[in-house]
Order: C-alpha cells, then structure tokens, then sequence
C-alpha cells in the first residue's frame, strides 16, 4: 500500500485529491494538510512514502516544505497551476520527484504516483521545453549587474564594486531591458527569477 499525505490550501482541492486517490486499490491518504508545516508535521509524524504538495500555501510554501523534507525517506511530488522554470528548478534542488501541472487528467495522477515509487522522476513536460529551450541571453557582466540591482545597490554602488564609470553601469542596464524586453529593472529582475536565472 502506498501511503500518502497531501498538502493543498483549497480545501475542496484537497477533499478532491483525496477521495480520488482514496479509490485506489494500491494506495491510502494518512494525512491532509493544508499548509506547508502542516505537511512536514505530518510526514515526520506519518512517515508516508509520498508528499504530494501544493506550492503556493499560507505561511510555509510547498518549495519551502519540500527543502525541509528533503533527505527524509519521502518522495515528494509537486502538484500546481504555476509553470514557472523557477519553481521547477528550485523544486530539483530540493529533490522533487515529480512536478505535475494542475490542468493534467486525473487519471495521470495515480500513475505517475506509482512512477515516482518505482524509483523515476515524473516531470510536465511543458517544464522540460522551458528548461532546456530558453537560455539567459545576458553575458556575464550584464548578470553580474543585474545581480547586484536586486541586491538593491544603486547605479554608484554598482560602478564602485565593478570598479567602472555609472555610465557604463546605464548602460548595461539598458541593455539587460532591451534583451530581456522589459520596462525597468524590477520586472528584469521578476523575469530573471521566474526563469531561475539567478544564482
């Protein structure tokens, strides 16, 4: 019997995920919860063989739960609306077993379930093509730039940490807009994490 726990903050999501998983022959939900902590509370107290999660959740995020989780003896697969290279490549650094898209049939669910038991990786592949297919137009100069706006520096703190002239750093900023085709640099730096672009 697969034993497992689900996290979902849409209370009717998480009674419809239930029941559907609950009609499996090969499988039993021993816990609902409806947060991130509460999914970690109950795989330490539970110690399922699957977390199937949410990501975006009050308090703790199903990304941030499943950092926790990691090197525990539970697999843990991804379940949302987002696909957002970001939170795909955030969720293999945590070690995610699977990372499924909301809108996918339901009868895909228990299936890749059983995949992620036998030991494979059960990715969307809609994830896959942005994964593999876009890469960070910036150079290395441009990112290092980029990196330190959002670290909130401005236009004289960056020129005197590169050691060049604040008209050179407008200039790479004007640059990094014009490749990344964005208005300012909040939504470069939005776009540059969404992609998972950053360090």
């Amino acid at each position: 019997m697969i034993r497992i726990v689900i996290a979902e903050d849409q209370q009717m999501l998480l009674g419809a995920f239930g029941s559907l998983l609950d009609l499996e022959e090969d499988m039993e939900v021993v816990g609902k919860a409806s947060n991130g902590a509460e999914a970690v509370d109950l795989v330490r107290k539970y110690k399922p063989d699957v977390c199937m999660m949410d990501i975006e959740m009050p308090g703790k995020t199903g990304l941030e739960a499943a950092e926790e989780l990691k090197g525990l003896d539970c697999k843990v697969i991804i379940l949302t609306t987002f696909a957002r290279t970001g939170y795909f490549q955030r969720a293999l650094k945590a070690g995610v077993k699977g990372y499924l898209l909301k809108d996918s049939p339901s009868e895909e669910l228990a299936s890749s379930i059983r995949s992620v038991m036998e030991g494979k990786r059960v990715y969307a592949p809609e994830l896959m093509d942005d994964v593999y297919g876009e890469e960070n137009p910036l150079t290395d100069r441009e990112k290092e730039v980029l990196e330190l706006v959002a670290d909130g520096k401005n236009t004289q703190e960056i020129a005197d940490q590169l050691r060049i002239k604040t008209g050179t750093v407008r200039n790479y900023i004007s640059a990094i807009l014009d490749k990344l085709d964005v208005k300012n640099r909040i939504e470069a730096i939005t776009q540059s994490k969404e992609k998972g672009w950053f360090k």
